[in-house]
């Protein structure tokens, strides 16, 4: 597949992972989750974490062969100083009943661990049989609580990236690319 990038807007740094390279790893993961849950006798349940994770969820289930249900999770991280405080916020609830179920999180970034350990300690505290996390993007400097993760996309450097599902206050977050904000100023 030829790629051809657009000129990056003003406010775009540099493209730091291309859509190629996302669709070949989207494609291994699948490979690697459907390998691992092959063998479960009732469907692996999605969760999605909204709204980050939409682009890649939809990517990834493509590719599943496995039994699979698709279900979203809202959820928001605040205090005074923004996400900085780790507390957490349920905004929307799963659907889906998780009791008696494998669990897969689908995540679009590793940050500071608070939300996916927010959620995994969450959803096992439903009765699940397991919960794992699928994560798109890593971003181990920023690392404030310990989070295992089973699938990991691609782990970058501490810096903002837009595209693929994240944005910058609404912007960006269709590009079929991760590109690197410039920093405001």
């Amino acid at each position: 597949m030829s790629e051809i990038i657009p000129p990056l807007s003003k406010d775009l740094k540099r493209v730091l992972i291309n859509e190629d390279a996302i669709a070949k790893r989207v494609s291994e993961l699948a490979a690697e989750i459907n390998e691992k849950y092959k063998d479960i006798e009732e469907p692996l349940i999605l969760v999605g974490v909204l709204k980050g994770s939409f682009i890649f969820m939809a990517d990834l289930v493509r590719h599943l062969t496995i039994p699979h249900v698709v279900d979203f999770i809202a959820i928001s991280s605040y205090g005074r100083k923004g996400a900085e405080r780790g507390e957490v916020r349920l905004l929307m609830d799963t659907r889906e009943n998780l009791s008696g179920h494998h669990v897969l999180i689908v995540e679009d970034i590793l940050d500071s661990g608070n939300t996916l350990n927010y959620l995994i300690t969450a959803f096992k505290a439903r009765g699940t049989k397991s919960v794992e996390t699928a994560v798109f993007l890593d971003k181990p400097e920023r690392h404030q609580i310990p989070v295992d993760i089973q699938f990991m996309g691609f782990e970058i450097p501490d810096v903002w990236v837009v595209g693929y599902g994240l944005d910058y206050k609404e912007r960006h977050r269709t590009l079929p690319y991760i590109a690197e904000m410039i920093p405001e100023k």
